[in-house]
């Protein structure tokens, strides 16, 4: 079983605490992303992982074996990094094989490999060229070729698309999951990009601040945020959140704000809650605009229309808040400039409590 386990992993340089206690445990096959904000501990734990930081407190374990003393070149873990790290002077073919090089295998065993993964990586024709005749793209594969050549139990991807352009970039995740449906290698994935978290991902690890604030699939994670931090982390754009009271209206609780209300669905944690402060989520998605002062909408000012060809992003300003409505075009495009407000489904309302920031009971639609 090629698992990894993470047990109250505990990183500090000196006094300074930066990774503070993580528990965590990646199945045979999994491929799991850790997605956080700069500095917020994800590349430390994968250095941990790969043995290129010591860890300072807790477990890791890989396929059943305590790892925390073991080099990194015998942890049989293989990591692909944001710069490429080719060595310039040495082809394609040299790059690819330069482990099995290191591990004497036969000259015909590295040919094969060399034969197979550029096969699979579609780099046959770029083999006698160098680092330096090649596209930001075409290097990336080369140093994924490095890494699956030498068929480890574990892939680490450190930021591995952060140098590529949008276009290569979108191309590159299709290949790394192709890749990793392909070989069904156990792989943990680094990124401060959402996208790409929930376009990899088996499950995501939400990190911040040196600790996991949740784990789930990307849909679990979306649909049901445990706080307001991964509310407003995952999502293009991410959810929408208005600070607010709550009150008592005619069929149920309502959040007040800026002379405002909107109705919320009849949560368990909204029981005798009125005059509590929260955060109301909304995701861009689930907004209706409107164009009037429909009953039940939330009137704002509209700042500015995006228009990406089938959908048009709206920011506008509600209650002093900043909100983003992503809508349609086809249909809508002649009245977007009139949008005045937007109108939101009840049970598809996040609410969180705006002390803790963590979500009340109660939300558990799932698509």
């Amino acid at each position: 079983m090629s698992g990894v386990i993470l047990k109250n992993i505990v990183k500090a340089y000196g006094a300074v605490q930066v990774v503070h206690g993580i528990d965590l445990e990646v199945q045979e096959q999994e491929f799991v992303v850790l997605v956080g904000p700069s500095g917020c501990g994800k590349s430390t734990t994968l250095r941990m992982i790969a043995g290129l930081e010591e860890i300072s407190d807790g477990d890791l374990t890989i396929d059943g074996r305590v790892m925390n003393r073991v080099a990194p070149k015998d942890r049989d873990v293989a990591m692909v990094f944001q710069n490429y790290a080719l060595y310039p002077h040495l082809n394609v073919a040299e790059n690819i094989a330069f482990g099995l090089r290191i591990r004497k295998e036969s000259k015909q065993v590295i040919e094969d490999s060399i034969e197979e993964v550029a096969g699979i990586l579609g780099l046959k024709e770029y083999l006698e060229r160098r680092p330096a005749d090649l596209s930001g793209g075409q290097r990336q594969r080369v140093a994924m070729g490095r890494a699956i050549v030498r068929r480890p139990k574990v892939f680490l991807f450190d930021e591995p698309l952060s140098n590529l352009d949008a276009k290569l970039r979108t191309q590159m995740r299709a290949e790394i999951k192709r890749l990793h449906k392909r070989l069904g290698v156990t792989s943990i994935y680094v990124t401060h990009d959402q996208v790409e978290a929930m376009t990899l991902a088996d499950r995501i690890v939400v990190m911040n601040d040196g600790r996991i604030e949740q784990i789930g699939t990307p849909m679990e994670l979306f649909l049901n945020p445990a706080n307001a931090f991964v509310a407003g982390f995952l999502g293009a754009p991410p959810m929408n959140q208005i600070k607010a009271t709550i009150a008592d209206g005619t069929n149920g609780p309502m959040a007040e704000f800026a002379g405002q209300k909107i109705a919320l669905a009849p949560l368990s944690g909204l029981q005798n809650a009125v005059g509590r402060e929260v955060i109301v989520g909304i995701r861009p998605e689930y907004s209706q605009i409107v164009t009037d002062a429909t009953d039940g909408a939330v009137m704002g000012d509209l700042d500015l229309v995006e228009t990406l060809g089938s959908e048009a992003l709206l920011h506008m300003t509600v209650g002093g808040e900043p909100f983003v409505i992503r809508t349609e075009t086809l249909g809508n495009i002649e009245k977007l400039d009139a949008v005045t407000g937007f109108t939101a489904q009840p049970d598809l309302i996040k609410v969180f409590d705006a002390q803790t920031g963590l979500a009340l009971s109660g939300q558990t639609r799932v698509a």
